[in-house]
């Protein structure tokens, strides 16, 4: 059997290939998952795995974590950070585009949550990290279709949790207050200072962390922003 495993469910260039890079940093075999891997390509190169993978479709899902099961037994630690989000007033949504933000946010955890504890629970330890953001707290105007995916992940981590913590399985929620830097927000960082945008690796930093920590001082929920986010 070959090292444990993390899966990363959204690696993209930014979160997700920061928490691919600091999972594998921290001795695991990673395996970062995205609809489109090429995108991320250059992961390879420094020994993260990638699968293509539909995180709203059952049969992709499962494909995915019967071979981690396979080829390192249950992983350790799996993080979902996928989602996606079309800005657009109550009275301008179209109804397949609110389903399809739903289904990638929410349903999307629930399938890779499902398959990580049924992997997990046998073992008794893992840990299940899912990615929230300010929607996940409060509903702005023209963000119902963030808003209402991220609600019902932080509710499906919270029922997971009073679930799985005591058959010791760690489920936890990040909520990401504010903006993570990229190159695409490079002008702004240079017209506020680069804190007034989340790190990429700050976060993962923190991610890890939540892996690492004791069972008996387990965290649910944690959220991070940076200094000058008001709230």
């Amino acid at each position: 059997m070959s090292k444990k495993a993390a899966v990363v469910m959204g690696v993209g260039p930014g979160l997700g290939a920061a928490l691919a890079r600091r999972f594998a940093q921290g001795g695991l075999q990673v395996i970062g998952c995205a609809r489109n891997p090429s995108k991320v390509e250059g992961l390879a190169s420094e020994g993260i795995a990638l699968e293509p993978c539909d995180a709203t479709r059952p049969a992709d899902v499962a494909r995915v974590f019967d071979k981690v099961a396979r080829d390192h037994g249950a992983p350790a630690l799996v993080a979902f950070n996928a989602g996606a989000y079309e800005r657009g007033g109550i009275l301008e949504i179209r109804p397949e585009d609110f389903e399809r933000c739903w289904r990638v946010g929410c349903f999307g955890g629930f399938l890779v949550g499902q398959a990580a504890a049924r992997l997990m629970a046998p073992k008794g330890e893992g840990t299940i990290l899912f990615t929230g953001a300010t929607a996940s707290l409060r509903g702005g105007a023209g963000f119902a279709n963030l808003a209402v995916p991220k609600f019902g992940l932080r509710a499906l981590a919270q029922s997971m949790a009073r679930e799985l913590d005591p058959k010791g399985i760690h489920v936890a929620h990040v909520i990401i207050d504010g903006q993570i830097a990229s190159e695409a927000r490079r002008d702004m960082a240079a017209q506020r200072g680069p804190s007034s945008l989340l790190s990429p690796e700050a976060i993962a930093e923190n991610y890890w962390n939540l892996h690492m920590q004791p069972r008996d001082a387990w965290t649910h929920e944690l959220d991070l922003r940076p200094w000058v986010e008001k709230f």
